[in-house]
């Protein structure tokens, strides 16, 4: 369990709430909650019940076509806020995607009155969760550039790379988190592979050459 030192530690813009107020919430410890890998956080439709801050962890955030395809839009890690339960209290609109634990991990969920109160009281955290919100709009837009312009084997490259020489993953989270097939995906590593750019192997991806991966991402290379 995270002590409230830890929990300033990762949102020190939370020093600036009312200090009793702040104690006494997380004395409280209602609103802390363990959540295993795979528990849905929410879904598109239902209220928003409060404003998450992850503790520990990884949460992805996507949305679902009809088909059952997903989409990612961003991944939610300790000291970062979430836009579509930001949006949500921000317009009293009803949550627009789904949030899913990708890891084991906690959360502490900040009531929405208090949450107003505080945005109103304490500019610190104002401007932290204000500035939070246009970083994440910014990863958003981005997101959108990629999929109306960018071609698969470079949104597929660009995913492979800034994780290290060994990637523990499955054709089909990364076919979710660029919002295709995974059978698209699946031949599209193939393809990198026979290159010789990656080695293959099951949930398990190993970066041969990641410089060239990068001439992939900026088109200089054809996937």
């Amino acid at each position: 369990m995270q002590s409230i030192n830890d929990l300033l530690t990762l949102y020190p813009a939370l020093a600036s709430v009312p200090a009793l107020e702040l104690e006494a919430e997380w004395a409280g410890g209602v609103a802390v909650m363990q959540a295993p890998r795979g528990t849905q956080l929410f879904a598109p439709g239902a209220q928003c019940g409060g404003f998450p801050l992850v503790l520990s962890g990884e949460a992805r955030v996507f949305r679902m076509a009809p088909s059952g395809r997903q989409l990612e839009m961003y991944r939610l890690t300790p000291g970062e806020i979430c836009l579509v339960s930001s949006a949500s209290l921000f317009s009293g609109e009803a949550l627009s995607a789904y949030a899913q634990m990708h890891t084991d991990g906690s959360l502490w969920l900040i009531r929405p009155e208090l949450f107003e109160q505080w945005l109103q009281r304490a500019p610190a955290f104002r401007r932290f969760v204000l500035g939070q919100f246009a970083a994440r709009m910014a990863d958003l837009t981005a997101l959108i550039d990629a999929l109306a312009f960018h071609r698969l084997d470079q949104r597929l490259a660009q995913a492979l790379l800034g994780q290290g020489p060994r990637i523990n993953v499955t054709h089909q989270q990364l076919a979710d988190r660029l919002g295709t097939a995974r059978e698209i995906v699946t031949r599209l590593l193939k393809r990198f592979e026979a290159a010789g750019w990656v080695a293959l192997s099951r949930e398990r991806i190993d970066i041969l050459q990641p410089a060239v991966l990068r001439q992939v991402v900026a088109g200089e290379v054809a996937g």
